[in-house]
């Protein structure tokens, strides 16, 4: 088990990260190494090839652009969002790019990036190729990717390329590779879930350094709730989809004392929460991957409902949440896949309710038990649900989706909370379940636009 909590929580941009993140990373990283070979001066042009979801659906969510962006050296976590569109406004009009940040290449988009929508690479659905030429033509150098989720990026080889350094065999101290596993090893050592991935974490960086990026992971969601909370007008695209999150923030801002006399009012709350991160991914804006940039409203939504809700919130719970939350995601990440064009959308907005259940039930107070069971219930009653945005754009339905999920996480936790932690159907169990669901599940209805809602609403 090498995946860390800062794997699973990655800032980027949006609209997505597996085909925005991923694909901007590996290209970033056949730039960086065509500069160690000793390459990069002989390059002429760079011919990027996108294959299945990624080709299908890629214009919709930016994957063009951060393909882009990445051959110039750029990454998700360092881009200012308010300088993509100047910027790639620039090498369209030049027809000149800066591969790596210093050697300056031709760009002719017809040639150089293509989208093939109806094939797929062997080893995922999110696979890309890059061909560095010479001046001849000549290829030089070819590398294959994949963008698995989450932003993770694997070689053709199956080795990450970003992300944690891969070590042999269980290097943390309280490994676990499954929902069994980490309840005996919590009860082994006496520990909550969220003490013992603390332990884990402290293998890499010390306890407070993983408090201090854990605190400024959810500054980054909170910022994200409030910008996106202030920002009005329309979303990118055809559709010209009306941002909803202002106008709602204004609506319940106004409404305080109304509000006093509906007891479900703090479900609005946490639907604008939700509505507003998803609103800001589509724009493209600033993003915290939790699990994926396409259910990046989910968990902060929750846990924005925590520190508003709940009395007694602190920052400890804030630490607290999200170390549940990662273990939770950890299992899913090692046992299934949090890919919508691998599993749909069960996958995305699925595993972050189930990851958002479990840790709110941590921090209202829940067992281990009772933690496992509110995972298990928030993916159970998400199973089978597809990827099919309408237009290929992270938009409809992805956006309400995430509200309806973060209203299911907070229930799930309830309904958890509520009994003494035993349970038919174990989170192991529904996890297999997701997985072998996703691998019966139609292609079309696997992030191609092809399927579903995609091609039952006229996109404009």
């Amino acid at each position: 088990m090498n995946i860390s909590t800062f794997d699973l929580f990655k800032v980027g941009i949006g609209p997505s990260s597996s085909h925005t993140v991923g694909p901007m990373i590996a290209a970033s990283r056949f730039a960086g190494y065509l500069q160690e070979a000793g390459m990069l001066e002989q390059v002429c042009s760079v011919r990027s090839e996108l294959y299945g979801s990624l080709g299908a659906t890629g214009k919709g969510h930016g994957t063009d652009k951060a393909v882009l962006l990445g051959l110039e050296g750029h990454v998700p976590d360092q881009l200012d969002p308010d300088l993509v569109e100047p910027r790639l406004a620039e090498m369209r009009l030049s027809k000149q790019m800066l591969l790596n940040g210093t050697h300056k290449i031709t760009l002719n988009e017809k040639d150089h990036l293509l989208f093939f929508r109806r094939e797929s690479l062997p080893q995922h659905p999110n696979g890309m190729r890059f061909f560095a030429m010479d001046v001849n033509g000549n290829v030089l150098a070819e590398k294959e990717y994949y963008s698995v989720g989450g932003g993770f990026v694997v070689s053709q080889d199956g080795l990450r390329v970003n992300g944690t350094p891969s070590t042999p065999g269980d290097c943390v101290p309280h490994p676990f590779h499954s929902g069994d596993q980490l309840l005996r090893a919590c009860a082994d050592s006496g520990l909550t879930i969220a003490q013992l991935m603390l332990e884990n974490e402290k293998y890499w960086r010390s306890a407070e350094e993983v408090r201090i990026k854990l605190l400024s992971i959810w500054d980054v969601m909170a910022a994200t709730i409030k910008r996106g909370c202030a920002t009005d007008g329309e979303l990118p695209g055809p559709m010209r989809v009306k941002r909803r999150a202002h106008e709602l923030s204004q609506q319940l801002r106004n409404r305080t004392e109304e509000s006093f006399n509906d007891p479900l009012a703090m479900l609005d709350w946490v639907n604008l929460y939700a509505m507003a991160v998803n609103e800001e991914n589509a724009a493209g804006g600033r993003i915290v991957t939790a699990p994926t940039n396409g259910a990046a409203g989910v968990i902060p939504a929750v846990l924005q409902y925590y520190n508003k809700f709940v009395p007694g919130a602190n920052q400890d719970g804030v630490v607290t949440f999200l170390l549940t939350a990662a273990a939770i995601g950890l299992i899913y990440k090692e046992n299934a896949s949090i890919s919508g064009a691998e599993v749909g959308c069960q996958g995305e907005v699925g595993v972050a309710c189930s990851m958002a259940a479990g840790a709110l039930a941590a921090v209202l107070g829940g067992s281990n038990e009772q933690i496992e069971n509110a995972a298990e219930i928030g993916m159970e009653h998400n199973l089978g649900m597809t990827c099919d945005p309408v237009g290929g754009l992270v938009q409809i339905p992805c956006i309400e989706r995430n509200a309806m999920g973060a209203v299911k996480a907070i229930n799930a936790a309830r309904i958890a909370l509520r009994g003494n932690g035993k349970h038919y159907v174990s989170l192991d169990k529904v996890i297999k379940t997701m997985m072998q669901t996703g691998a019966d599940m139609k292609t079309k209805y696997k992030e191609t636009s092809r399927g579903g809602l995609a091609v039952n609403v006229i996109e404009c």
